[in-house]
C-alpha cells in the first residue's frame, strides 16, 4: 500500500524559521488526527511582487497526496495557491494528487444567465486538471451540475449528516418545518426535512434582483406556530437568508434556525445574522472563521471525521457513497 500524505498551506515568510508544528487552519488538523498521520512539510512564501513560492519539505515519491485546501477568501490567492501545490506535487513524482476542498470557489458561476458571461466553475475545473491533479474531493459544491464540468473524478460529499445530528440532539419542538430560502434549494431541503424526522417542506419565492441582492415575495407552505429550519448550501451576505427569515416570523414561525455548510460571511452579514431574528446559526468548519465573525447565535460543528473518512476510503479504494448510507 503506498503512503497517504496530507498537505496543506503552510506559509512562512523565511524558509529558516519554517514553522515546526502546522498553523491551525481549522478542519485540516482535525481530520490528521483521525486518519493518525502527521501533516506533511510544505514550504510557501511570497516573492516582493506576490508571486507564489512553494517547495515540499519531504519525499512524496510514489505517494497518494492529499493536499487540503478550501478556496475561500482570498478566493484568487487560494485557488493560485492550489494549482502550484498541485504542480510540485506532481514535479516530486507523486503516485497521486488529490486536491480536498472543502468550499469549492467559484462555483456559483455554472452558466450563462446571461448574455456575455463567464462559466467560471468550468475554468476552474479546468485549471485544477491542467495542474496535474488526478482527483478531486468537494463538500456541497454550490451546484452538482458542475460536477460534470470535470474531467477527473470528483467526489462529492455532504455537509448534512453533521447537521442533521446536531440538530437529532437539540431539545426542539416536534412541529417542525424545514424551509427552502429559494427555489433553487427545494432539492436540498427536501432531503434535509425526509432525514430530519419527515418534517413538512415550506419554499420562499423571491426573485433576485442583482448579484447579492434578493426581494422576498411570498411562502409556499404553513409555518405558523411551527419551528423553522431553513436550509442552504451556504450563507454569503446573508441578504436572502434574513429577508426570508423575516417573511416567516410575519407569517407566524414560532423560532427560526439557519443552516449551512459554508459559513462565507461577506459583510455585512455579521450584522444581519446577529441581528436577534435567528434563534441559532448553525455551521460548518469548511471555511475557517476568524473571531471578528462569530457572534453569540453561531454554532460550527466540525466536519473533519466526515473528509477524513473520504480520505481514507480514496486513498483504500472504497466506497465513498457508502459513508452516506
Amino acid at each position: 500500500m503506498k503512503a497517504c500524505v496530507l498537505l496543506h498551506n503552510m506559509i512562512v515568510e523565511d524558509e529558516k524559521e519554517m514553522a515546526k508544528e502546522p498553523i491551525d487552519l481549522n478542519v485540516v488538523p482535525e481530520i490528521a488526527a483521525y486518519l493518525g498521520v502527521d501533516l506533511g512539510k510544505i514550504l510557501i512564501k511570497r516573492f516582493a511582487d506576490g508571486e507564489i513560492y512553494v517547495q515540499l519539505q519531504e519525499s512524496v515519491r510514489g505517494c497518494d497526496v492529499f493536499l487540503v485546501q478550501s478556496t475561500c477568501s482570498p478566493v484568487n490567492e487560494n485557488l493560485m495557491e492550489l494549482f502550484v501545490m498541485i504542480d510540485a506535487c506532481r514535479r516530486a513524482s507523486a503516485r497521486s494528487i488529490t486536491a480536498v476542498i472543502p468550499y469549492f470557489g467559484y462555483a456559483r458561476a455554472d452558466r450563462k444567465a446571461q448574455g456575455r458571461e463567464a462559466i467560471t466553475a468550468k475554468l476552474a475545473a479546468n485549471l485544477l486538471t491542467e495542474a496535474g491533479c488526478d482527483r478531486v474531493i468537494v463538500c456541497d459544491i454550490h451546484s452538482t451540475q458542475a460536477l460534470g464540468y470535470f474531467d477527473i473524478p470528483v467526489d462529492h460529499i455532504y455537509g448534512q449528516p453533521v447537521i442533521l445530528d446536531y440538530l437529532a440532539s437539540k431539545t426542539i419542538s416536534e412541529d417542525l418545518v424545514v424551509v427552502s430560502p429559494d427555489v433553487g434549494g427545494v432539492v436540498r431541503a427536501r432531503a434535509f426535512a425526509k432525514k430530519l424526522f419527515d418534517a413538512p417542506l415550506a419554499i420562499v419565492d423571491k426573485r433576485r434582483q442583482g448579484h447579492n441582492m434578493s426581494e422576498v415575495m411570498h411562502l409556499i407552505g404553513d409555518v405558523k406556530g411551527k419551528v423553522a429550519i431553513m436550509v442552504d448550501d451556504m450563507i454569503d451576505t446573508a441578504g436572502t437568508i434574513t429577508s426570508a427569515a423575516a417573511l416567516l416570523k410575519q407569517e407566524g414561525a414560532e423560532a427560526v434556525y439557519a443552516c449551512c455548510t459554508h459559513a462565507v460571511f461577506s459583510p455585512p452579514a455579521i450584522e444581519r445574522l446577529s441581528g436577534g431574528i435567528f434563534e441559532e446559526v448553525i455551521v460548518t468548519n469548511s471555511i475557517l472563521l476568524p473571531e471578528d465573525k462569530c457572534f453569540p447565535q453561531l454554532t460550527v460543528l466540525s466536519m473533519a471525521n466526515l473528509v477524513a473518512e473520504t480520505i481514507w476510503h480514496v486513498h483504500r479504494d472504497g466506497s465513498v457513497s457508502s459513508i452516506f448510507q
